[in-house]
C-alpha cells in the first residue's frame, strides 16, 4: 500500500496516486478537519459510475467528514458507515469530538454508533446493495471498520476465538465475507464478479494483542518497514484468476485504478499523472508476466518525507546512515548490507530524486474547507 496509515492509504487506492500527489501528506484525518479527497480527483466511485455501473461504499470512509469530502462528492451513489476512525468519538475519550456518527448517505443517523453490530449491519447493506444490482453492473467499495482499536464484536462471535478480542473480531470479519459470497452465488454472479480482499496498512504493534501482526515482517502501522506497508492481498475471480496461484510480483493498491479501467474499457484522465500501473497480466497468471514498476517509494507515516525507495529486490532506506536490504534474501529487513552495494545505493538514490522532482511538479491540491470572510454572504 501507499502508506502506513490509514487516510491516505485510502486516497492512494481510491485515486491510483501517491498520497503526496493529491495533497494527503501521509496524516489521518480527524473530525471536523477543513482537509479532505479533493472532490476534483478522478476516483474508483467516479470511474465505475461514469461506465453505468452501480456504486456503494459501506464501511469507514476516512477521506473527510466534511459534506463535501464524502462519497457521493466521489462518484458513488450510496454511503452507509462511520467517517473516519472508530477511535475518534468522544465516547472513546477524545474530549472536543462529537460522538461517533453512523452516516446514512450524509444523514447522520446513529450517534455514538452501537460498534458492537457494525460489522454485521454493514454486511446487511452490503448484501441489500448486491440484490438491488442483481442485473446490472456494480462496482462495491466495503471498508471494514474493524480490526481497528477499539474492538468490538457482535455477542455472536464474542468470546468464540482462541485469539481473544482481537480473534473473535477477524472470524466476524471473516463471517462477513463469506455472507458476501454466499449473495453472490445465490444471484449467479459468482463467475461475474471479481473480489479482493486486502488491508490499508500493517499492524498497530503498540496496541498488543489487540493490534494485530505482522509475522516475519519488520514493524508495523505508521512504519516504512515492511511490516507497514506490504499488506496480504487475496483476489478471487473463478474462471478468470487460476485457482490457487500465489504471485510475488510487487504491485500496489495504486494499480487497482487503472487495472479496472482496463477491464471495464473506461478512460483515465490524461490531465494528472496516476502513479499506478495496470496488473492484470500479474492477476490472471500469465507466464512470465512482470511488476510494470520500476521503483516504489515509501512515505513517512506523517508529513511528507520520502523514507524508502525499492526496485526489484533492492529496498533503500533513505537514513543518514543508509540501509540496504535484499528483499528476496532478507524480508524480515534484519542484515543492512548497504556497505557491499555503494552502486546499488547510488541507483535508487538517483530513483529517488527523479520521483520527488517529478512529483513537485504534478502534485494536485487537497481538498479544503475555507471559513467565510466575515460580514460575507
Amino acid at each position: 500500500v501507499a502508506s502506513p496509515v490509514c487516510s491516505p492509504s485510502r486516497a492512494a487506492l481510491l485515486t491510483g496516486s501517491y498520497p503526496k500527489r493529491v495533497g494527503l501528506e501521509n496524516h489521518v484525518l480527524f473530525p471536523r478537519s477543513k482537509k479532505g479527497l479533493n472532490p476534483t480527483e478522478y476516483t474508483m466511485g467516479r470511474m465505475f459510475k461514469e461506465q453505468g455501473y452501480a456504486t456503494a461504499c459501506i464501511g469507514k470512509w476516512h477521506l473527510g467528514d466534511a459534506e463535501p469530502f464524502l462519497p457521493r462528492k466521489h462518484g458513488f451513489d450510496f454511503y452507509y458507515g462511520i467517517p473516519y476512525s472508530n477511535d475518534m468519538g468522544s465516547k472513546q475519550g477524545k474530549r472536543g469530538n462529537p460522538e461517533l456518527p453512523l452516516l446514512r448517505n450524509e444523514e447522520n443517523i446513529e450517534a455514538p454508533a452501537l460498534q458492537e453490530t457494525l460489522t454485521q449491519r454493514y454486511t446487511e447493506e452490503a448484501i441489500k446493495f448486491i440484490e438491488q444490482n442483481k442485473g446490472k453492473s456494480f462496482f462495491l467499495y466495503f471498508p471494514h471498520t474493524f480490526p481497528h482499536v477499539p474492538l468490538f464484536a457482535n455477542e455472536k462471535f464474542k468470546g468464540k476465538s482462541a485469539g481473544g478480542l482481537y480473534g473473535d473480531v477477524v472470524e466476524e470479519l471473516d463471517w462477513s465475507v463469506g455472507e458476501v459470497l454466499s449473495a453472490l452465488k445465490r444471484r449467479n454472479l459468482d463467475e461475474k464478479t471479481l473480489v479482493i480482499f486486502t488491508s490499508d496498512n500493517g499492524p498497530w504493534l503498540i496496541m498488543g494483542k489487540n493490534g494485530g501482526s505482522a509475522g516475519l515482517l519488520r514493524d508495523g502501522k505508521g512504519t516504512t518497514y515492511e511490516g507497514g506497508m506490504r499488506e496480504p492481498t487475496i483476489m478471487r475471480w473463478p474462471g478468470k484468476i487460476p485457482n490457487k496461484t500465489e504471485c510475488g510480483e510487487l504491485a500496489t493498491s495504486m494499480d487497482l485504478l487503472p487495472t479496472f479501467a482496463n477491464l471495464i474499457g473506461a478512460k483515465l484522465p490524461t490531465d494528472r499523472v496516476i502513479d499506478g500501473k495496470d496488473i492484470l497480466a500479474l492477476m490472471l497468471g500469465k507466464e512470465g508476466a512482470k511488476t510494470p514498476h520500476e521503483a516504489f517509494f515509501y512515505y513517512a507515516a506523517s508529513g511528507s518525507k520520502l523514507n524508502a525507495v525499492r526496485s526489484g529486490k533492492w529496498k533503500l532506506h533513505l537514513k543518514a546512515a543508509p540501509e540496504l536490504y535484499d528483499l528476496e534474501a532478507d524480508l524480515a529487513e534484519k542484515e543492512n548490507i548497504a556497505e557491499k552495494n555503494a552502486d546499488v545505493i547510488e541507483r535508487l538514490k538517483k530513483l529517488a530524486s527523479e520521483h520527488e522532482d517529478e512529483l513537485a511538479r504534478n502534485s494536485r491540491p487537497v481538498g479544503l474547507i475555507h471559513a467565510a470572510a466575515p460580514g460575507a454572504n
